[in-house]
């Protein structure tokens, strides 16, 4: 996709945002996005492009870092609670609980036994907070190996990308078989009704962040809603099955 059309696409599909959110607003709902995916998946950028021109007062990015020691003594949930929606707002986890079931997984930052938990948990959580009235949506922002390995060299040369550079970055090459097998018992576990995984085939950045985004709007009602433009493609974006693991459709 050239830069004219994307930029006319995403033009058009903040308009519709900035119609969600005021639908939002007037009706009181409280609308969670969850994005995860592996290291340089394209999470900050397509977060940047969705909260752009929406009003700052409804709408909040966490990116939570490391807990503290008080934190990692608390109930797991207990600091990702504090940053759940109130009505009229919308929140934008850059990553959330599913730490446990990807990062401090791989790299031991977690027990056995509090991973499990996690696993055996995690979908009761989530339907809470489902039939407390918060919309939620879980997004995995899908990239191949070849594609990391040029998105993490291009931080290394990019003065304006260095604070994106961190220790775990640098081991995400090593441990790529390791976040795989995570990712896929995180998806066979945590995959239930009440908060689907919705994969997103990101090698192509732009193409990503506009599925993405019309995905998000297909899924909910708006006054005005241009229903043409926001058709997402179904070969970009998907809901997790485990036949999508096997035929190449999620990155190996």
């Amino acid at each position: 996709m050239d830069d004219s059309s994307y930029q006319h696409i995403l033009h058009s599909l903040q308009i519709e945002l900035v119609k969600l959110q005021k639908s939002i607003i007037k009706h009181d709902e409280k609308i969670l996005i969850i994005f995860e995916g592996r290291d340089a998946g394209g999470k900050d950028g397509t977060i940047k492009r969705i909260t752009e021109h929406l009003s700052p007062r409804e709408t909040r990015v966490v990116a939570l870092g490391k807990p503290s020691d008080r934190e990692m003594t608390s109930w797991y949930f207990q600091r990702y609670t504090a940053h759940l929606p109130a009505a009229q707002e919308m929140v934008l986890f850059n990553r959330s609980w599913y730490n446990r079931a990807g990062v401090e997984r791989v790299m031991k930052f977690c027990s056995k036994a509090q991973y499990h938990e996690f696993l055996d948990t995690v979908p009761s959580y989530e339907q809470m907070l489902v039939k407390s009235g918060i919309k939620l949506f879980k997004y995995y922002l899908d990239i191949d190996k070849h594609e990391q390995a040029k998105r993490l060299k291009s931080r290394e040369n990019d003065p304006l990308k260095q604070w994106k550079i961190s220790p775990i970055d640098k081991e995400a090459q090593s441990y790529w078989d390791d976040y795989s097998t995570a990712r896929n018992s995180m998806f066979a576990r945590t995959h239930h009704l009440s908060a689907p995984w919705t994969v997103v085939c990101a090698n192509d950045k732009k193409v990503a962040r506009l599925n993405l985004i019309k995905d998000l709007l297909f899924r909910l009602d708006y006054h005005g809603k241009d229903e043409n433009l926001i058709l997402p493609d179904a070969t970009v974006v998907f809901n997790y099955e485990e036949i999508y693991i096997t035929n190449g459709m999620i990155a190996k």
